[in-house]
């Protein structure tokens, strides 16, 4: 049984439902999708998906005592998701609320060989999710609160964010280290509709870490910019993502007020960049250990070299491999590692969270000389610091 805990991890929750379909043809799966054709698909694996499960959970296995904080109806799936997430730890289940007048949210994952995931999304209860369903006692106990997910919330982001705010500005204010992941929304969906840049002008200074992915943060802070470059690379984002775009993404973040920001870039792996040693020491009881180490550091590590069987909360479990180092004292370069070591990890599994090891075993995976996926990677004033690895000092 878990006793002391140094995370909270709260927003969306779901079950997902990932059926079978890797016996299909390599990058075929659309010339099965047919009006009126049935298409046989193998058994499907139901577990616990969104930020609440994948990174809560996450960092649990990783060995950091964590709570969960979320909201479920009153359903069959709730009874699976309590299930599930009970055989991690029942003292897992004190913060998830139940909403009887609300569906538990679900998404049906379709993962086939060669084409990018399709999600089918029911937010359900997580749309009656607000600031009053989390217990602050909680979080004052904590060195780390993180809040997931909230362009699928509906509550959250409705007038203006002003749920969102309070969400940080509350936690904030037990002196706790905040940390905010974002999902892509469906653009003709409220949340895709939703004014993302004012919400996060207003909340990003009570947010100590951001953590979206490269698509995400574009459509969040610069939306034309966004439809334009997502037109001219046919929906393939990260084909528009260069080293310069990237970090000037990174600028805007920390100009907005938060203090590390992260940017998750898929296959092509993650960006770090920190604000400077005086900031960064306001970050809280979760702080990274080493001011002048993190100060004012900018960072790109590649992704580690796996057998690809699923990416179903590959996003979700970086962030809790970052998190985790942060939380056990780690520098950037070495936290930014564990973070692309855990997603990497969780791409072997078809599920989110059984392809990951435990804490010790993942370091010695790296240790050993696992092999990085290539990245050319030759910018100016940026160094080669190991296998994988850039950084350049901008403060």
């Amino acid at each position: 049984m878990m006793q002391g805990f140094e995370a909270v991890v709260a927003g969306h929750i779901c079950l997902d439902v990932i059926p079978g379909l890797s016996h299909l043809p390599t990058g075929k799966f659309g010339e099965y999708l047919q009006p009126g054709r049935t298409l046989l698909v193998g058994p499907a694996v139901f577990c616990t998906g969104g930020p609440v499960s994948n990174t809560g959970l996450a960092m649990h296995k990783l060995g950091i005592g964590t709570r969960l904080i979320g909201k479920v109806g009153a359903d069959p799936f709730a009874d699976i998701v309590r299930g599930v997430v009970s055989r991690y730890d029942p003292a897992l289940l004190q913060g998830l609320v139940t909403d009887p007048n609300a569906p538990t949210s679900y998404t049906v994952v379709m993962t086939a060989p060669g084409v990018d995931r399709i999600f089918m999304h029911c937010t359900g209860a997580n749309d009656e999710f607000a600031s009053q369903d989390i217990d602050y006692g909680l979080v004052e106990q904590a060195r780390l609160f993180h809040f997931g997910y909230p362009p699928v919330m509906r509550k959250i982001y409705a007038d203006g964010g002003r749920e969102l705010v309070e969400v940080f500005r509350k936690a904030k204010a037990t002196g706790v280290t905040t940390s905010l992941d974002l999902t892509a929304p469906d653009p003709e969906s409220p949340g895709g509709k939703a004014d993302w840049l004012g919400m996060l002008e207003c909340s990003l200074p009570y947010v100590d870490i951001f953590l979206p992915s490269f698509e995400e943060l574009l459509y969040g802070l610069r939306r034309k910019e966004y439809e334009r470059l997502s037109a001219q690379t046919q929906g393939n984002l990260l084909d528009a993502a260069t080293p310069e775009l990237i970090s000037d993404l990174g600028r805007q973040m920390l100009e907005m007020g938060t203090k590390l920001a992260v940017i998750k870039l898929g296959n092509r792996g993650l960006y770090v960049r920190a604000a400077n040693a005086q900031v960064l020491s306001g970050m809280g009881r979760g702080r990274v250990a080493n001011l002048a180490a993190w100060g004012g550091i900018e960072l790109r590590s590649a992704c580690f070299k796996v057998d690809v069987v699923g990416t179903t909360g590959s996003g979700d479990t970086t962030i809790a491999g970052f998190l985790s180092g942060v939380l056990r004292g780690l520098g950037p370069e070495d936290a930014a590692t564990a973070a692309v070591a855990v997603g990497a990890c969780n791409v072997e599994a078809l599920d989110a969270l059984s392809g990951l090891r435990p804490w010790e075993e993942t370091l010695a995976r790296i240790a050993a000389g696992w092999e990085h996926l290539p990245m050319a990677f030759a910018e100016p004033g940026w160094q080669n610091v190991r296998d994988g690895l850039w950084t350049r000092r901008l403060s």
